[in-house]
């Protein structure tokens, strides 16, 4: 398996964070991937056998829940993860009816006109599916001309980089709004409550701590990412991926095989 973190050119890069490619020539059996939570919500291309196929060219916006894939054979996926605040001003849609689900773009413009979906199917070459989709993303910034709450985008940018564990009494001081407004501002553009994006921050910082492989123990990752013990740290895997960070693992483990 190949799996590849790029950037994404700066003609787009106010609104796509980073953009992961994942290539595998052949699952020899049918097994499941899952999309676990990560904070960012994702424009993404998803080729692969099975006889569960699923939507070629997907938006999926917060999850909460991880979102299984049942894929064999061979499989690509190109996701462009847009910045949690960009839902809205890319889309038009509260981004609370987002949450938890994933969108066929394919019949939506500017993907229609365009004829995104096959022309993404007929290339030959991840260099043509990746221009393919820089001109989407493109195109969509042109039609909807967004302009990004910066109240918002200060917001996440402030707990993302805290993991999860900034004071959200302080994010409301720094932008003189009161408990409810900060929530409202987050349901609309972000999908989820400032608390569960803290959580879902917090829980993405230990999954890449587990994933580099860099920790002794769980109660390593547990105290670097602020949970109060092992047991705070398996709740919360469960709650995200369904498994414990051990199992989480062995999941990947068999996946990359």
């Amino acid at each position: 398996m190949n799996i590849q973190t790029l950037l994404p050119p700066p003609s787009i890069a106010r609104y796509v964070s980073d953009i992961v490619v994942i290539e595998h020539d052949h699952v020899r059996r049918e097994t499941v991937l899952p999309l676990i939570a990560r904070g960012y919500p994702s424009i993404t291309f998803q080729l692969t056998g099975g006889p569960m196929q699923p939507d070629n060219l997907v938006l999926y916006g917060q999850n909460i829940k991880p979102i299984e894939l049942h894929i064999a054979g061979q499989v690509t996926m190109i996701a462009y993860f847009l910045y949690p605040f960009v839902l809205k001003p890319l889309f038009g849609w509260h981004a609370r009816e987002l949450t938890d689900l994933g969108i066929d773009l394919s019949l939506s413009e500017p993907a229609r006109g365009m004829r995104l979906k096959e022309q993404l199917l007929n290339a030959v070459t991840l260099k043509q599916r990746l221009q393919l989709m820089d001109s989407y993303v493109l195109k969509l910034s042109g039609m909807n001309n967004p302009d990004v709450n910066n109240s918002i985008s200060f917001a996440t940018q402030v707990i993302r980089q805290s993991k999860g564990l900034v004071s959200l009494t302080n994010v409301q001081k720094e932008l003189y709004v009161t408990e409810r407004t900060l929530q409202r501002m987050f349901e609309l553009h972000i999908g989820v409550s400032p608390k569960t994006f803290s959580r879902i921050c917090q829980f993405h910082s230990a999954l890449q701590q587990l994933s580099r492989g860099q920790f002794a123990g769980m109660a390593d990752i547990a105290y670097a990412n602020g949970y109060a013990d092992q047991s705070h740290l398996i709740r919360a895997f469960k709650e995200f991926t369904n498994y414990t960070p051990l199992e989480y693992l062995k999941g990947a483990s068999d996946f990359a095989g």
